[in-house]
């Protein structure tokens, strides 16, 4: 990520767009894209901005699966094939505890707020208010066992 704007440069937004393909790849039946393909960079790098902390994580991620793409290809992460690069991601992931929680959450955030993915899903791409999202009524007798128990708080 560049200093200043925290955005991605071109060699990561390519590395964070196939990166997101590994974790949410296309639907076999191409009823739901990957994560790649609907520009969730951009999601993503809003979010680090918007989050600081998650910067350094995020670098650090980025920066150390590259550096361990070089190590595999003189190209790089771009020189690896989806095989070399799922086993490369899955050999990190293991002894990783910051970047990949921090990027899972990023995409599943984007993902799944993606028109095109909440469409895909049978949903209705908008925003749950004023309309709102019909539910189910309520039983309330599901909640005669907690009444049965009586007031088990002190009066304050």
């Amino acid at each position: 990520m560049s200093d200043g704007a925290q955005t991605f440069t071109a060699e990561q937004e390519d590395m964070v767009r196939t990166l997101l393909d590994e974790i949410i790849p296309p639907s076999a039946d191409g009823r739901l894209p990957g994560a790649g393909g609907l520009d969730l960079t951009g999601h993503i790098a809003r979010t680090v901005r918007q989050t600081p902390m998650l910067a350094p994580v995020v670098e650090y991620g980025l920066s150390a699966i590259a550096e361990l793409a070089g190590t595999r290809s003189p190209d790089g992460w771009a020189g690896l094939s989806r095989a070399e690069r799922s086993a490369l991601l899955a050999e990190f992931a293991a002894g990783d505890q910051f970047f990949m929680p921090a990027l899972l959450f990023l995409a599943y955030s984007g993902y799944y707020q993606h028109p095109r993915v909440v469409e895909a899903l049978g949903l209705e791409a908008r925003p749950p208010h004023p309309k709102g999202y019909a539910m189910e009524a309520f039983d309330t007798t599901l909640l005669d066992a907690v009444r049965r128990r009586g007031q088990i708080y002190r009066n304050v």
